[in-house]
């Protein structure tokens, strides 16, 4: 089998076998087949597209590129959830420790972030102690026993999609719909869940920004799932405004925090209460969503979901009183007021400009080595349909540097739009796939 000749077949519109695919990915993981030609076949993919077995082969064979995680030693059926990313996405913060409470096993591995906030495991560490670094087997044992562990990726985890993400990232091939899938669909499989709920965001400040492209990657994302035997659910997200209130690290651990006492922002609640019910009756513990939101509203009401976030805190390290005190957690040392210039609504807001600036203020990262501030951020006081008077504030900015906080205002100004049309705020929720 010569790599040579599996481009020339891509490239005359033919599909790949299997064998030919693992073949393919194993060669590049190891070194032997060069960055020059896996582009090309790249770039052939990119124009003549995958079909269903050909996705599901390479997915497979990246999961099967390093560690997989052998999660049988934990009973019960076993739920992880994927989001695409967005502006203000605290999302597994606040809905994993419900779910949890509800008697779901949760065996999570997430990723730090790279862009306008840091990720889950960057936020979990505004937690003082908190670590994200378990053994396998402590892993496994902290779930049996509390029925919850979130931890960072181990370095070997889908390696061949690393690699391979990079060199798209360089020759103008991220943007394809079984490239993509694959990419996160095989992270998620080598990392051993039994069923996998999908939050696809679509909107201004999400990857996907129209609804039909991401339907697509929604339907190809489960259907790579149920091919490798896993139970998949996915859900429609809106990122055209940011998620909840909070943007920026701490920021947003508090108010999922909040979230979990009962006082979370409207869109916020729902969609965590949406993605719950869903992984409930993946998991088999809820026959309907009308009884899942029902169990949902008891662990928050009763204070089962808060003491589950203190109880996963606690087993890895980290100070519980924070979840309780929540004074405790990073501040900034400067909260200025971003004032309306004038009456109006709010008919817009750039939702990815309101992430830049999080990135600004020192929330997020540029390159992989970058240090995050966990303190700084940014807290809307005002969303789409609000109305507002001039002089009254459309949000706060947490920050530690004036000359951050500054470009952070001039920016942030110009993401929200205000006008004299009254605009109803959108849904949260678009659509629900099983």
């Amino acid at each position: 089998m010569r790599m040579y000749d599996l481009i020339m077949k891509k490239r005359n519109g033919g599909t790949l076998s299997r064998d030919e695919i693992f073949f393919m990915i194993e060669g590049y993981t190891k070194g032997n087949i060069p960055d020059y030609q896996m582009s090309a076949m790249m770039m052939a993919i990119y124009f003549n597209g995958m079909n269903e077995k050909e996705t599901a082969a390479l997915t497979m064979a990246m999961a099967e590129s390093g560690d997989q995680l052998d999660l049988s030693g934990i009973q019960g059926i076993k739920v992880d959830k994927h989001s695409t990313g967005g502006v203000g996405d605290k999302t597994s913060l606040a809905l994993t420790p419900m779910v949890s409470a509800c008697g779901v096993k949760i065996a999570k591995m997430s990723g730090r972030g790279l862009g306008h906030t840091g990720g889950t495991i960057d936020k979990l560490e505004s937690f003082q102690g908190f670590s994200t670094s378990l053994s396998e087997e402590a892993f496994i044992d902290q779930v049996n026993r509390i029925g919850i562990s979130i931890i960072g990726q181990t370095k070997n985890l889908a390696p061949a999609d690393k690699k391979l993400y990079a060199l798209r990232d360089v020759t103008a091939t991220v943007d394809n719909m079984s490239l993509i899938a694959s990419s996160i669909m095989s992270k998620k499989l080598a990392a051993g869940a039994d069923a996998i709920v999908l939050d696809v965001k679509t909107g201004s400040g999400a990857f996907m920004k129209e609804e039909a492209d991401a339907m697509l990657l929604a339907g190809e994302m489960m259907t790579i799932g149920k091919n490798a035997g896993r139970k998949m659910m996915a859900v429609l997200s809106d990122m055209d405004q940011p998620l909840g209130n909070a943007v920026g690290n701490a920021l947003e651990v508090k108010e999922a925090i909040e979230t979990l006492k009962g006082h979370g922002p409207a869109d916020f609640t729902e969609l965590c209460m949406t993605l719950g019910s869903c992984m409930l009756m993946v998991a088999e513990i809820a026959e309907n969503e009308q009884q899942a939101r029902e169990m949902l509203k008891e662990a928050v009401d009763s204070g089962k979901a808060l003491d589950k976030l203190a109880e996963l805190v606690e087993a890895q390290g980290g100070d519980k009183r924070m979840v309780y005190e929540t004074d405790l957690l990073p501040k900034a040392s400067s909260i200025t007021p971003l004032l309306s210039e004038k009456d109006g609504y709010v008919e817009k807001i750039q939702c990815d400009e309101v992430g830049i600036c999080s990135l600004i203020l020192g929330g997020g990262r540029e390159t992989k080595e970058s240090a995050i501030d966990l303190s700084v951020g940014i807290v809307l006081t005002k969303k789409v349909g609000s109305h507002v008077k001039a002089g009254e504030p459309l949000a706060y900015i947490h920050s530690n540097e004036e000359a951050k906080r500054l470009a952070c205002e001039e920016r942030l100004r110009k993401a929200f739009h205000i006008g004299d049309k009254v605009k109803k705020e959108g849904a949260i929720i678009h659509q629900i796939l099983k």
